[in-house]
């Protein structure tokens, strides 16, 4: 079976040198490795000092380099859909005369880059695909994609469909708006169908994982935990934090003598919250990594590990326990703090926020009939209990909820 392995990090830390060392590392083991850059600021062609575009180049042996174009991937992959999204928002009246077929679609781009990824894992031609992804920032909006637009499609494309192909001939005839027709609705499911098994192929820990680069400053360190936060709500697994540009233990002089004591608080900060994920140390080099000869030296200087590319670090991020009188839905949020947490009910499903992001769960149909009356925030963990109305149990979850947010069925928010 191949793996993915998804780099990502703060702009400017120097996560694609680390994930073309890793490349360069996998190659030298005799596998077959595809270097993916999903960054729309391509930079692996630079790094490996040739031209690299969106179809694979060979950089070495066993490796080869990918910059993907996830607006040629859309013209080509899902030209119908690509028509039907066009037409939707023309039928908008907003800037329609500009929508071409080379308009691209906002928010989106990065999406067909992902599902680019997932096909070249299921055609089995590269045993490791290592992929650049875009600034954290970015990759996570990019990455709790996949599971909200499925939430979508299951609740609403059914319905859609049916009406599109009533509304059809009334909005051509009557408003002047073109619809989607049947072939490109079709496009759109196939895609839905596309969407589901890229978010079970993302979120599979033995096919795919996350790592991030970061430095040792207080703006990146914080960053980097949060980063570490939000994967764990959309279920992600994190396997490996590769902290970059550490000064030596040997830097004199007044200047680099204080920041080597300031980066040692952070170091030592990241291994703590890091604790149970393996963290890699890369010295800050004394010249540009530009290069094969640069780039493999970290390969074989820093990354050593001899099970680096196995899945070092696995843990279940949300999992149901069963409690007297009910269930209880736990979610690993590690560094989640009392009152940056916030939970509501709709109606079968469960909106859990943290900062600015939010992740819908469906709840399973074994909690049909149940309330969630009770929410903990305890080491980390989200705990949220379900009990069976008219059980005991019920009753003494009502005098628990006095120590924790509570929620009722009305939707009201609960916070923990």
């Amino acid at each position: 079976m191949g793996r993915i392995i998804l780099f990502t990090g703060k702009g400017g830390v120097g996560k694609t040198s680390v994930v073309s060392a890793h490349a360069v590392k996998s190659a030298r083991e005799g596998v077959k490795t595809l270097l993916v850059s999903a960054d729309m600021a391509h930079n692996i062609g630079d790094i490996f000092e040739m031209r690299i575009g969106h179809q694979p180049v060979r950089i070495s042996e066993n490796l080869y380099g990918l910059e993907l174009d996830p607006d040629r991937i859309l013209r080509e992959e899902f030209p119908d859909a690509a028509a039907a999204f066009r037409k939707l928002m023309q039928g908008s009246g907003a800037g329609a005369a500009e929508l071409t077929e080379y308009f691209p679609l906002p928010g989106f781009e990065n999406l067909f880059s992902l599902l680019a990824v997932a096909k070249l894992y299921r055609s089995g031609e590269y045993d490791r695909i290592l992929v650049d992804c875009a600034p954290v920032g970015e990759t996570l909006s990019l990455l709790k994609l996949p599971e909200l637009l499925s939430w979508y499609m299951e609740k609403f494309f059914p319905v859609g469909k049916t009406m599109v192909r009533f509304l059809k001939p009334l909005a051509d005839r009557r408003y002047q708006v073109e619809l989607p027709d049947g072939r490109a609705m079709d496009d759109i499911g196939e895609m839905h169908q596309e969407l589901l098994k890229l978010q079970d192929l993302l979120k599979d820990p033995a096919a795919s994982s996350v790592r991030l680069v970061c430095m040792p400053e207080k703006m990146i360190v914080e960053e980097t935990k949060r980063c570490f936060m939000y994967l764990s709500l959309y279920r992600y697994q994190l396997d490996g934090v590769f902290i970059n540009r550490v000064l030596p233990e040997q830097a004199e002089g007044a200047f680099l003598g204080g920041w080597r004591e300031t980066q040692r608080q952070y170091l030592e900060e990241l291994h703590r919250v890091f604790r149970e994920v393996p963290v890699r140390e890369i010295p800050w080099y004394p010249e540009e990594v530009r290069g094969m000869a640069a780039v493999g030296r970290i390969a074989g200087e820093i990354l050593t590990d001899p099970d680096l590319f196995e899945v070092r670090a696995r843990k279940e991020n949300e999992y149901y326990t069963e409690i007297p009188g009910g269930y209880q839905l736990c979610l690993r949020l590690p560094g989640a703090e009392k009152g940056q947490v916030q939970v509501r009910r709709f109606s079968r499903d469960l909106d859990v926020s943290v900062d600015n992001y939010s992740r819908r769960i469906p709840l399973p149909d074994s909690l049909r009939g149940t309330e969630p009356a009770e929410i903990l925030l305890e080491d980390g963990i989200l705990k949220i209990s379900f009990f069976v109305a008219g059980k005991e149990a019920a009753a003494d979850a009502a005098g628990a909820s006095a120590r924790s947010g509570t929620l009722d069925p009305a939707g009201e928010r609960g916070q923990a």
